[in-house]
């Protein structure tokens, strides 16, 4: 974490955090450095950089000043120490997972996923000799069943996509070490806003900075943050370099702009879904509601423990069957169909038509979903305005529109 700023509060790092580039000429924002090359004055001052004796930049796609003051100001507010930048969250997961893992290692992952996590975890590590086992982390007691000298990562998100399981980042984090191994966390959901799982023992946090760093809908980008220096530039030199996915600057800095209102947007989104969580509790129509901030449900007590807010997904199954769900989400009018989250706007994600519309019901269950499941991101609206929407869409499905 950078010792000039740690001082401040999380807020004040969102807007402050690492200084700019030396060149940025005092300016209030910093300058978006759009090259993919950079140049030197000597042989001497190339040798330097190559050599890893100056931190200046040689090309983008191993180092650029945007790029670094994004990955300084995220590894900030998650309490670490280093970060590498990835194109997209899905870059992020891959590259962190293939640096950990070689041929005939095994990972441990929680059986509900980001759909391509899981397909990448169970579909593609194997074709390089590495196995996966699915189970239900949040049972962690019988973690220690799942070990053997092959697993090497233990993954999971928490809150998960799109269930919001709730795993006990600490007790997992013990078990895993104890076993030697690795611990990545996804922590798109809750933002470094609302949970640190550096603070509670994983090894390297991931995101998909597409989604509430920035903000806005517009950028897909990754990142990656550990405690561990040594190993975030072997990340970055012999994966995410070697591999291609870096970012580009301009994306970089458009993840810095969003990161300025972070704390004030995860706060509005929070208490927006946590009025719309306690409204669908309340509709006949609808059988469960799955959201961390709910007395009710089951990871209520862990989410307290180690977030200090419980996000804006809600998830709900309506009920009846899959054609009820369909005239919800075809009845809404505020709230826009979609498979992202993390935006102003609220957007409704409908996975058994969607995201795993190829999953038979079978499939849907083991993983914690039936086909009346419905995923919200509750956006920035105001809450009222999302609430009076998703109530006349209720009220269609009774109606027959």
């Amino acid at each position: 974490m950078n010792t000039k700023t740690d001082k401040y509060k999380f807020q004040t790092r969102t807007i402050h955090g690492e200084k700019p580039h030396k060149n940025s000429k005092n300016a209030l924002n910093p300058p978006i450095y759009q090259t993919s090359t950079f140049t030197f004055d000597t042989i001497d001052d190339a040798r330097k950089v190559m050599s890893f004796e100056s931190s200046d930049y040689v090309y983008t796609r191993g180092n650029n000043p945007t790029l670094r003051l994004l990955e300084q100001r995220v590894s900030s507010l998650e309490d670490g120490k280093a970060a590498v930048t990835f194109s997209s969250g899905m870059a992020a997961i891959s590259s962190v997972l293939l640096s950990l893992l070689n041929s005939k290692d095994k990972i441990i992952a929680h059986q509900t996923l980001y759909g391509s996590a899981h397909s990448f975890i169970k579909s593609f590590l194997p074709k390089y000799g590495i196995s996966a086992v699915f189970a239900d982390l949040t049972q962690e007691n019988t973690l220690d069943n799942l070990f053997d000298e092959d697993v090497k990562v233990v993954y999971f998100e928490t809150p998960s996509n799109p269930t919001l399981d709730i795993i006990d980042i600490e007790k997992i984090a013990k078990i895993a070490h104890k076993h030697n191994c690795k611990v990545v966390i996804d922590n798109t959901f809750a933002t470094p806003f609302f949970q640190k799982p550096l603070n509670f023992g994983a090894d390297v946090v991931v995101h998909s900075a597409t989604k509430f760093l920035n903000g806005h809908g517009d950028v897909i980008a990754g990142i990656a943050v550990s405690n561990d220096v040594d190993y975030i530039n072997y990340l970055k030199f012999e994966y995410m370099c070697e591999l291609g996915g870096v970012l580009n600057p301009f994306d970089a800095w458009l993840i810095l702009r969003g990161l300025k209102t972070l704390a004030l947007r995860m706060r509005e989104h929070n208490k927006n879904a946590g009025l719309v969580a306690e409204f669908l509790q309340k509709q006949s129509l609808v059988k469960k509601v799955y959201y961390p901030g709910l007395k009710s449900f089951k990871g209520y007590e862990i989410a307290k423990k180690q977030m200090s807010g419980f996000g804006a997904i809600i998830g709900f199954e309506i009920d009846g069957d899959k054609n009820n769900a369909e005239k919800f989400v075809e009845n809404l009018k505020l709230a826009k169909l979609a498979v992202s989250l993390g935006d102003s706007e609220t957007l409704v994600e409908f996975p058994a038509a969607m995201t795993h519309f190829n999953l038979t019901d079978n499939e849907l269950h083991k993983i914690g979903l039936s086909k009346s499941f419905i995923r919200i991101a509750v956006g920035l609206e105001d809450a009222d305005d999302i609430i009076n929407d998703f109530d006349r869409a209720l009220k269609a499905i009774n109606s027959g529109q």
